[in-house]
């Protein structure tokens, strides 16, 4: 067995507060609890030797396994074929609600399909990212596994008449069993849950059935009748996933530390709310009809706008956790190795603390998007925003960090004008479509003003193309977002050269890199993969630009690079193996936006053909 899976061997399960991954040998080696931002119980994905996992396999020959899930649901089913049979474990996590606890259940089902099969369970948990130790008591029904505070409970589920093998490893425990065809047990993990008691099997059916019919439940709310639906579904359903329930806060990632180049530095912990991230989930949420989520989301937005951070980044920053503080320090794990020896392992994250002036574009663009789409801003809100905006109008004109979160200097990055001028301009239709009380005069000037200083410092008339930030010939593909934004039309000269020349120096079969590190350095070392949201932002620019059928094979050879359940990481290797944190929702949240757009596109033209 290899010492560490492939990123993109993995599923996600979770319970709307956490979540775990899950790899393709039936190892779960990431689980962060009681939150996303928690420190992990189980992290052999970043050291496979101090991390920490828990483990179902088979015990005996030669083992192929696959992965699949539930249809329409966030139950991970990992198939083992041996020479002896072929059995499966059922990976699930009931559903923890809206209000924050400490108390989360993992289940592991397992069973024989056909023929007879061994299998054993491994606990190794290993708290705080492997830094705290633990103790092991075990009992008649299970064990208790207890250090730094957290406390993990084992309650192994018999198979009726046959009697389950638990015994200790050191401080580890496993659990042996054998299974005849349609003999089913399994393995109850629940943190904070106290002694391990005897679980029925039938208790664990009843959970599995109750999960089942909540994901179910959920997917068949969403409006979305177009094509690709099924990616479209499981890219919604990881969003999902990665939201934090008690304040609709999504998570960039939940996974920390995995490298976007392998044995690389670029390993930066995601598992915070970005406010662009989020705020470009709300297009993605409203395109499907889950007005609830984007509300939720609007609400945390909202809070934070009205919140006075009082710092040199401005009112808002450009990431919280998920319950909106913005204690994100961050520190080197320095007893890990890292993922196939990627290091410095991080947590927390100093990028927080960094001015991006394109959040206030994202957010604004996301406000205007809520209330077109039946969620409405509130008087104090709206007083809140009218405080960011006027901000805005004496802070635009400077250089920032950019959309990237380079750690080489601030630029006057174009990007982060050209969404400075959404602000504005999605400000003054907020006020005006609603009559509500604003600098109106103000607003407008401001708003002019930054469109004719990116039309005459962002345009490179050399080379035909806006550029990365001022003064430099670098091409960015955050400039995809020009038109889908409405700051140029798809067919304005201008961008049509833009798109010319971003196809020339960063798309490479349908791929797109985000920028080239060695024509501007960002003051990291080493290189990356292609950016999966720029492919998706790729997509649709091409649809807007009426170039449908090239924008349909981009999309669709795209989704020959998702893993075997559809899911995407940050970027994409030379190989088109995934890289960086997994899953990533800025590639989900594009995936829906992409789909959406060009399926209405591509509808229009069969009514014109039709």
């Amino acid at each position: 067995m290899e010492r560490y899976p492939e990123i993109g061997d993995h599923g996600l399960i979770g319970d709307l507060q956490t979540a775990a991954l899950v790899s393709g040998d039936g190892t779960v080696d990431w689980f962060c609890c009681p939150r996303f931002d928690s420190p992990s119980v189980f992290a052999s994905l970043l050291d496979a030797d101090r991390g920490g996992y828990c483990r179902v396999a088979p015990v005996d020959g030669h083992v192929v396994s696959r992965q699949l899930y539930l249809p329409e649901t966030a139950m991970l089913i990992t198939r083992f074929m041996t020479e002896g049979g072929v059995g499966e474990v059922v990976d699930f996590m009931p559903v923890a609600g809206t209000v924050p606890t400490d108390r989360h259940r993992l289940v592991r089902m397992v069973r024989t399909v056909r023929g007879t099969m061994r299998f054993t369970f491994e606990v190794r948990p290993r708290f705080d990212y492997g830094r705290a130790p633990h103790k092991l008591e075990m009992f008649d029904e299970g064990a208790v596994f207890a250090g730094d505070g957290m406390e993990l409970t084992v309650s192994p589920v018999g198979s009726g008449h046959r009697a389950l093998d638990v015994h200790r490893d050191g401080d580890d425990l496993l659990v042996e069993l054998t299974l005849d065809e349609g003999e089913s047990a399994g393995v109850l993990l629940e943190s904070m849950g106290g002694r391990p008691h005897r679980v029925p099997l039938a208790e664990l059916e009843h959970l599995a059935q109750d999960t089942a019919r909540y994901w179910r439940d959920w997917v068949n709310a969403s409006t979305y009748r177009g094509r690709w639906r099924e990616m479209v579904t499981r890219s919604a359903i990881a969003l999902k996933l990665m939201t934090y329930a008690p304040t609709g806060a999504p998570v960039a990632s939940p996974t920390a530390g995995l490298p976007e180049q392998v044995g690389g530095e670029r390993n930066w912990d995601y598992r915070y709310t970005w406010i662009r991230d989020g705020s470009f989930s709300i297009h993605a949420l409203l395109g499907l009809g889950y007005t609830e989520e984007a509300a939720a989301f609007g609400r945390w937005l909202r809070d934070r706008t009205m919140e006075s951070a009082g710092s040199s980044s401005g009112p808002l920053k450009i990431m919280y956790r998920v319950d909106g503080s913005s204690d994100l320090t961050e520190e080197t794990l320095e007893h890990l190795e890292g993922w196939r020896g990627s290091r410095p392992v991080r947590i927390g994250n100093d990028a927080a603390d960094q001015l991006q002036l394109d959040i206030y574009g994202e957010a604004l663009d996301a406000m205007y998007s809520a209330e077109r789409g039946g969620i409405g801003i509130a008087h104090q809100a709206w007083l809140g925003l009218t405080d960011v905006i006027d901000w805005l109008c004496d802070h635009w004109d400077q250089p920032d960090e950019g959309v990237w979160e380079t750690r080489g200097g601030r630029q006057d990055f174009t990007y982060g004008r050209f969404q400075c001028w959404v602000a504005l301009d999605r400000a003054l239709r907020l006020a005006a479509e609603h009559g509500r009380p604003a600098d109106v005069a103000r607003w407008t000037i401001e708003r002019d003003n930054v469109y004719r200083q990116i039309m005459s410092r962002g345009w490179n008339a050399e080379k035909g193309t806006f550029t990365q930030h001022y003064g430099s010939d670098v091409v960015d593909a955050a400039l995809l977002l020009m038109p889908l934004t409405g700051f140029v039309t798809p067919n304005d000269p201008l961008w049509e050269s833009t798109l010319a020349a971003i196809e020339r120096e960063l798309v490479s079969d349908s791929l797109v890199y985000r920028y080239n590190p060695s024509a501007s350095p960002d003051g990291l070392r080493g290189d990356e993969g292609t950016f999966s949201i720029c492919t998706f932002w790729y997509v649709d620019a091409l649809a807007r630009a009426g170039r449908l059928t090239e924008a349909q094979l981009v999309f669709q050879k795209m989704q020959t690079y998702a893993n075997p359940l559809g899911l995407f990481s940050e970027e994409i290797g030379l190989t088109g193996e995934q890289l960086g944190n997994f899953p990533q929702a800025f590639s989900h949240l594009s995936l829906i936006n992409a789909a959406v757009s060009l399926d209405r596109r591509l509808e229009e033209r069969a009514r014109r053909c039709g």
